[in-house]
């Protein structure tokens, strides 16, 4: 996002190389692979993300959008990040708070740098290779989630000069993450501010493909202006499909200071061609590109004639979206569950309790999983009229449960009374702001729903 542009003509090439030259294993047990242009999940399950992007880095205290991105229909979600050279870095406890609200939610995390956002025309844009100094930097945020997350190594990585060498810096920029030990499925976007205009990601695709040591890389397209034809869609979308190369739709709007996009197609031909996409974006949006915004004020009962469309129209997220198998709950059958929860909470979940305000916010309970012994917990904290610096909240178990892991929040207890307090990143909320935390405990006999009491500072 976002920048203005003219369409670059040029000459139709010839297809790229053929789909056997990119044959792979059907799945990797460890997290998503790529095999014959589709995404496949750890279960082997063809993906297709049907989402929106989300601008965590501008919006840290947001953090219930990904409970309204999820409730509204969505499968994944993109996350804006920052590698501290022009914004805020997020740091690893911080993503690995974003992780965990994916996981929550049952979204699939595709994680993004947007410090390379225009590189070569925009000023204090970083290099790929930069970018991946940060990845690497927060490693510990990321292993052992390849089941959950797509690291996309750096947002609209050149501007609409000096993106000759896009196709060896990619290159080498996956080679040093896979050297790293990140062994996820990478996704990479097209230079000219994400749009490609110059045809360099489509003409080089199969090249940095091949370059990948794992055959694991997705690309990613930006429609906006450029792309205001069916035709013009049809034809980049369908390039990749007939190559056998992966491709998905990373962002597209409705409209765009450069043109007018023709999202009926993007999502009609994406449909049909089991293409992944994700609209930008979900709230927040400046710099004259306002309309974007998907919900107004993060709010997700007022969404946008935008969020309208994506979520509930022709084509759109709500009507197409299937979650991840990842999250079906459904142990292999050799391995009963022990201490991984299922995620399919049981028909008779109690349902949350709604206390009354204490100290300017409230705090409800809920009891997301319950299985024999055991259960999966979270209480959403919700700000009254007024901003907050902090928060706890308190309840008392009346049948001994106890909690033994937690996210989120620090958690505390004084025999079956438990405390649980803001961690640094989710204490400061705006009026009328909620956040979440989880926990898994273990009960026996009896899992009643405890009342919550909220104290704000």
């Amino acid at each position: 996002m976002k920048k203005l542009l003219s369409v670059a003509g040029a000459a139709l090439l010839t297809v790229l190389a053929a789909v056997f030259a990119f044959g792979q294993p059907a799945h990797a047990a460890t997290g998503f692979s790529v095999s014959n242009g589709r995404l496949y999940d750890a279960n082997g399950a063809e993906f297709i993300m049907r989402g929106v992007n989300h601008a965590h880095t501008w919006y840290p205290q947001r953090t219930s959008s990904f409970a309204d991105i999820k409730r509204l229909g969505a499968n994944t979600v993109r996350v804006v990040l920052a590698s501290g050279d022009r914004w805020a870095k997020n740091e690893t406890a911080d993503v690995a708070n974003v992780i965990s609200l994916c996981k929550t939610n049952k979204l699939i995390c595709v994680l993004e740098v947007h410090d390379t956002t225009g590189y070569g025309e925009q000023s204090g844009a970083i290099t790929l290779d930069r970018a991946v100094t940060y990845w690497l930097s927060i490693a510990g945020a990321l292993q052992g989630q390849e089941k959950y997350v797509i690291i996309n190594i750096g947002n609209e990585p050149y501007g609409n000069q000096g993106y000759g060498t896009w196709a060896t810096d990619t290159a080498n920029a996956v080679k040093r993450l896979r050297a790293g030990g990140l062994t996820h499925t990478i996704m990479v976007d097209g230079p000219n501010w994400g749009q490609d205009w110059s045809f360099t990601m489509r003409d080089n695709a199969a090249t940095v493909f091949t370059a990948d040591p794992q055959k694991n890389t997705v690309f990613s397209i930006h429609m906006y202006g450029v792309f205001d034809t069916a035709a013009e869609i049809t034809d980049y979308l369908g390039r990749f499909r007939s190559a056998g190369l992966p491709i998905v739709v990373g962002e597209f709007g409705f409209n765009h200071s450069d043109g007018n996009p023709d999202e009926d197609t993007i999502m009609a031909h994406s449909q049909a061609n089991g293409i992944g996409y994700l609209g930008w974006s979900w709230s927040g949006n400046g710099g004259g590109v306002e309309y974007l915004d998907m919900a107004t004020n993060f709010d997700p009962n007022q969404l946008t004639s935008w969020g309208q469309r994506i979520f509930n129209g022709a084509n759109g997220i709500k009507a197409t979206a299937k979650e991840a198998s990842v999250y079906a709950g459904t142990p292999p059958t050799s391995t009963p569950p022990t201490t991984t929860p299922p995620t399919t909470p049981p028909p008779s979940s109690p349902p949350p309790t709604t206390p009354p305000a204490g100290g300017g916010c409230t705090a409800s309970y809920t009891i997301v999983n319950s299985w024999q012994g055991g259960f999966q917990g979270e209480v959403k904290v919700t700000v009254g009229p007024a901003a907050i610096n902090g928060w706890s909240t308190a309840w008392t178990f009346a049948n001994s449960q106890t909690i033994s892991q937690s996210w989120n929040a620090t958690i505390s207890n004084s025999g079956s009374t438990y405390t649980a307090r803001n961690m640094d990143y989710n204490g400061r909320l705006g009026a009328g702001a909620s956040t979440t935390f989880g926990f898994l405990g273990s009960w026996n006999g009896t899992n009643a729903v405890p009342a919550v009491t909220c104290t704000a500072s």
